[in-house]
């Protein structure tokens, strides 16, 4: 490879758009100079379109018991969404009493969720976790309290009848694959097929707009219970055009994604499966997951699927290079076709990025471009793209066609805010917390602290930040920054840390209590299977590691706001029922200091025996 001319990557088109940018009385506006092209009136005219174009070629691709792909066509799709709408109409359904989906990602949770789009009723992928995870269920108490939905969807009742009965009306019908919920009225989800659609469904369907509610998504829950954010039709519209602006790659070859993300994010719901119906591609259902035992799913399928563009979460990535470095049939798939590599949801370490690029290389002779972002639910998600010139953690790009960004000053900091077609109207039934977040010129307000990669040029476009809602003071009033420390600690504790909080407010001193990988952990111990998890965390080798890892965090503090004084490896796991994760998997800061007060308590007392501090200062 020729050093001067630097790495060479695969050929792939992708929007750079110039951008426009004024201050005035300290607030920086920021705009892409290309505008927005003409929407869809609805999502689903995409689907209509492709049914007419190409009305055979596979939409969906899922794996039937027997582990053999069943593929559902476009026109297929199309007929079974017209289907179920004609069945929806007659259940009395609306924004006041919408649909909610309890099962995870699946071919009939997709046709149930089209099937009220094209109904004109909306409806709300609420995440599995509330029903099957949780102990006490709040999550999804709430959730139903706020929506009161006036129809259930579950693919497999059983697993879902505690959940159901703790929190539902007995009056609520279930629309269920298999089984029955027992105590309420049941419809089987093959009843809703046996009739074709007709004038009604159409009739409905003409009916819709733009600014027609297609969905309630449920924020993260991460400072506070989930906000339903009332996503329109425009919004996902909007969306999706700016991702076709930014990457016209997916309109030139019909994508092929091979997915695991849930329909219940942002990011894979809309994000990921609205890039294959917008674009006339091909959707892989993963079953697998980015985890020790889920991930021999997703190795499984992207040894028989070459996808043109792979987009998932930093764990994701990290787990697949492990693989991909050891496993030649895997590369020989997987770079088939690739245009684009995509990730979202948190910062990818760069030691990953750099092994990625390396197994690239080696097989390909070059690199495949990798991309992110900064998104929100509230923005259906996409808000800026790192189509900017630069490459490095933490950026997050230039604003995307139809996105106007200010930055505005918050205590001591920029927070990013935000205006276009694709940002939310507001949350459902929460007037207060709608009012709160959007300001005088109608920018919601994201929380999320953004700054110019370099403030002489802002044409290079912007780094995140953190989340201001997340920083603190300590005692000597000196100001901690949490999510660049917090991102730091995570990105650089590869493979061993999972998530770190840090601690704490009006303390002396930071410290860092920390959620470890344990599986990773275990075999870095080298014990029996029989060792508890204490026993791991409490071994040479793992106490070992996390203290030069402490050590080399440090070598980059500045001051107090930066330095840590010790760290404390968490074995017991952050609970969904208390809201110190959510159940996308972040931490909730705040609440894990709340619940283990105590025990931070002990930790600045020194009176916790395993405690690793850091070394005396020079």
């Amino acid at each position: 490879m020729n050093s001067d001319t630097g790495p060479r990557y695969r050929q792939v088109s992708i929007g750079r758009p110039a951008v426009e940018v004024s201050e005035r009385q300290g607030v920086l506006h920021m705009r892409s100079l290309e505008p927005l092209a003409p929407l869809p009136e609805r999502l689903l005219d995409r689907l209509v379109h492709w049914a007419q174009v190409r009305g055979q070629q596979t939409f969906l691709a899922v794996r039937d018991e027997n582990g053999e792909w069943q593929h559902t066509s476009y026109a297929g799709m199309l007929d079974a969404v017209r289907a179920i709408a004609q069945r929806l109409l007659g259940f009395g359904l609306s924004a006041e009493r919408p649909l909610a989906i309890l099962s995870g990602n699946g071919l009939q949770h997709l046709q149930m969720a089209l099937g009220a789009l094209y109904a004109g009723i909306p409806y709300c992928p609420v995440s599995p976790a509330y029903s099957l995870l949780s102990q006490d269920h709040a999550k999804l108490r709430h959730v139903c309290d706020l929506l009161q939905p006036g129809l259930l969807f579950v693919d497999k009742a059983a697993p879902y009848q505690r959940a159901i009965d703790a929190v539902m009306a007995a009056d609520v019908p279930v629309i269920t694959v298999h089984g029955e919920v027992a105590g309420r009225a049941n419809i089987d989800f093959a009843s809703l097929l046996a009739e074709p659609g007709g004038a009604e469904a159409e009739a409905a369907f003409a009916a819709t707009g733009a600014d027609t509610i297609a969905k309630f998504l449920f924020t993260s829950g991460s400072t506070k219970l989930p906000k339903a954010v009332v996503t329109t039709q425009r919004m996902l519209c909007a969306n999706q055009q700016m991702l076709l602006q930014t990457f016209p790659v997916f309109g030139e070859e019909p994508p092929v994604l091979v997915d695991w993300l849930p329909w219940n994010h942002t990011f894979g719901g809309s994000h990921n499966l609205g890039i294959v119906l917008y674009n006339g591609g091909t959707f892989y259902l993963d079953d697998g997951k980015p985890t020790p035992q889920g991930m021999a799913e997703t190795l499984r399928n992207l040894r028989e699927i070459s996808p043109t563009a792979y987009l998932t979460v930093p764990k994701g990535w990290e787990e697949l290079v492990n693989a991909l470095e050891q496993d030649a049939a895997l590369r020989e798939s997987f770079f088939a076709r690739i245009k684009l590599f995509f990730f979202a949801a948190a910062g990818l370490s760069q030691s990953i990025w750099d092994r990625l690029d390396r197994i690239a290389e080696q097989h390909c002779g070059e690199r495949i471009r990798m991309m992110a972002g900064l998104g929100m639910t509230e923005a259906s998600p996409s808000c800026t793209f790192t189509t900017g010139p630069l490459s490095m953690a933490g950026y997050v790009g230039l604003p995307a066609p139809g996105c106007e960004v200010r930055l505005v000053p918050v205590d001591g900091k920029l927070e990013g805010r935000f205006r276009g077609p694709h940002i939310m109207p507001g949350y459902w039934r929460a007037q207060q917390q709608t009012a709160e977040v959007f300001d005088e010129e109608g920018f919601y307000c994201s929380g999320d602290a953004l700054k110019l990669a370099d403030p002489t040029d802002p044409q290079l476009g912007l780094m995140f930040d953190g989340r201001i809602a997340e920083d603190f003071k300590l005692s000597s009033g000196v100001f901690v920054s949490v999510g660049p420390l917090r991102n730091r600690a995570v990105l650089e504790g590869s493979p061993y840390v999972q998530d770190v909080v840090v601690a704490a407010p009006d303390r002396e001193c930071l410290g860092l209590l920390v959620f470890p990988r344990l599986h990773e952990c275990r075999q870095l111990a080298g014990l029996a299977a029989a060792a508890t998890d204490a026993e791991v965390l409490a071994s040479a080798p793992v106490r070992g590691w996390f203290a030069d890892w402490l050590q080399r965090l440090n070598r980059e503090a500045t001051g107090n706001a930066t330095r840590l004084e010790w760290i404390a490896l968490m074995s017991q796991a952050p609970s969904i029922d208390r809201g110190e994760i959510t159940d996308k998997g972040s931490i909730n800061q705040r609440a894990v200091l709340q619940w283990r007060a105590e025990q931070v308590e002990a930790l600045y007392r020194g009176r916790d025996e395993s405690i690793l501090r850091a070394e005396s200062r020079p």
